[in-house]
């Protein structure tokens, strides 16, 4: 089972994003406080988890969490601040609207900027490592994931219900037979023969 937390005697979140290496729609982050006798067996890093379970820790998590939010940094946003720096504003958007205000923030990864004073800890593949982490990991996942899902309705020619964006062969097949829609990351390199054209 995965640790609780980094420091144990202090009100700390967990952080993470989903969406990054994605050609279409938002990057998605979350930041999440457990109470300190919080355990489940199956929560681990979202990526290795079924639909199905993820849904499940979904609820759980949202029941029984002190406090979580949930942002999406929009394309544009992206495009214009770069991914990178659109995670981490995700992030601490996500940590700004908790109700109750961390004394320790653990990020999945290792690239962050301080937020406000309170101090942190990057901690790679820490998803796998921290429940409040990977709890951040699963909403993330799951709120982008269902956000994915309301947009295939109207642009099923991408089927965003099963790639959710992400650079799949058949996503980028329909990029080349449809071209790139508002929602398309103007930013990134949708397709290898882009690296000669301007989008």
């Amino acid at each position: 089972m995965l640790k609780l937390k980094i420091n144990p005697f202090l009100l700390e979140c967990g952080t993470d994003e989903a969406g990054r290496g994605c050609l279409a729609g938002p990057v998605t982050a979350a930041a999440v406080i457990l109470p300190d006798n919080f355990k489940h067996p199956f929560l681990t890093d979202s990526k290795q988890l079924s639909e199905k379970k993820r849904m499940e820790l979904k609820d759980i998590i949202e029941q029984e969490a002190i406090c979580f939010k949930v942002i999406h940094i929009m394309m544009e946003e992206i495009d214009k601040i770069n991914i990178l720096n659109a995670s981490i504003l995700g992030m601490h958007r996500a940590i700004e609207g908790l109700s109750s205000t961390p004394e320790f923030i653990a990020i999945d990864g290792n690239r962050f900027k301080p937020f406000g004073k309170i101090p942190f800890e990057c901690v790679v593949k820490g998803d796998g490592k921290f429940m409040h982490i990977a709890a951040a990991s699963i909403l993330a996942k799951t709120y982008r994931d269902e956000y994915m899902t309301a947009l295939h309705n109207d642009f099923p020619q991408y089927n965003w219900k099963q790639n959710k964006g992400y650079p799949t062969m058949e996503h980028r097949e329909a990029i080349r037979n449809h071209g790139a829609t508002v929602f398309h990351r103007k930013s990134f390199k949708l397709l290898p023969e882009q690296l000669k054209l301007t989008i």
